[in-house]
C-alpha cells in the first residue's frame, strides 16, 4: 500500500459514545470535509455504571451516538459490551481484540482515542488497549496514532497519578465549530451548566485557549502517541 494515500481512514477508539464528540468533534468533521473516512467504535454503551436505574436509556443514548454521527459524517462500527465506569475488571486482551477486529475492517491510516493521562478509568484502558491493538507490524497501513483530551475527565487527573496531557498537535477547528457544537447539543442529557469543564461554554473555552497556544482563533489538541513514515 502506498503510504501517501490522497484519502486517509481514520478510525475513532473510545470508552463511551460523547467521547467522540468532546475529544475530536470538529477535527471529525474536519477530515469528513476533507474526504476521508472515518469510523468510530465505542467500548461501552455509557450508561447504568453510577446510575444503575438508567440501564432502559441504552435506546435514548444509542438515538445521541446516530445522530452525532449524522452530523459529524461518520459511521459506528459494531460496539464493544464492556462495563460502563468498570473496564479495569475486564482482561486487556479482551477490549484489544475488539479493537483488533475493528482495525481488519476498515483498515484505518489513521487512528485517535483517548489519552492514557486521564482520571477516567475506561478512558486509560481504552488507550493502553489501543495501542496494544496497533502494535507496529510488517506490512500495516496505519502511519498514526493520536491522543484527545476529554473535558472533564483528563483535565481532572493530576500528574503524581495519571501523568499530564501534554498536546503537540493542534488541528484549526474555526471552520467545523458549528458541527461539534451542534453534536455536543445532541448529547445535550451529558452536558453540564456553566461554569462546569464540560458545560458549552467551557468546551469553547477549551478550543480557545488551545487555538491560542498555537496561534489560532479556535483548535483541538492532540497527543501523536506514534508516527511511521511508510
Amino acid at each position: 500500500m502506498d503510504a501517501m494515500l490522497e484519502n486517509e481512514v481514520v478510525l475513532i477508539v473510545v470508552a463511551h459514545t460523547d467521547d467522540e464528540v468532546l475529544g475530536a468533534g470538529a477535527t471529525i468533521a474536519w477530515h469528513v470535509a476533507k474526504g476521508d473516512s472515518v469510523y468510530a467504535i465505542s467500548m461501552t454503551d455509557g450508561v447504568g455504571a453510577r446510575n444503575p436505574e438508567q440501564t432502559n436509556k441504552k435506546e435514548t443514548r444509542q438515538n445521541m451516538a446516530a445522530k452525532s454521527a449524522d452530523i459529524l459524517g461518520f459511521k459506528w462500527l459494531k460496539p464493544g459490551n464492556f462495563p460502563d465506569n468498570a473496564m479495569d475488571t475486564v482482561t486487556l486482551l479482551s477490549v484489544t481484540s475488539v479493537i483488533e477486529e475493528a482495525k481488519r475492517e476498515v483498515e484505518p491510516t489513521l487512528v485517535y482515542t483517548h489519552s492514557a493521562a486521564d482520571l477516567n478509568i475506561d478512558h486509560r484502558v481504552v488507550s493502553q488497549a489501543t495501542l496494544t491493538a496497533f502494535r507496529p507490524q510488517p506490512e500495516e497501513r496505519w502511519k498514526e496514532i493520536r491522543a484527545f483530551e476529554v473535558p472533564s475527565a483528563t483535565d481532572y487527573g493530576h500528574d503524581d497519578i495519571t501523568g499530564r496531557f501534554q498536546p503537540n498537535l493542534y488541528i484549526s477547528i474555526e471552520p467545523t465549530w458549528g458541527k461539534k457544537r451542534e453534536a455536543l447539543e445532541a448529547y445535550s442529557n451529558e452536558m453540564r451548566d456553566a461554569p462546569h469543564t464540560r458545560s458549552f461554554e467551557g468546551i469553547e473555552n477549551l478550543a480557545r485557549y488551545r487555538g491560542n497556544q498555537a496561534g489560532l482563533a479556535l483548535a483541538e489538541a492532540f497527543h501523536i502517541l506514534r508516527k511511521i513514515e511508510r
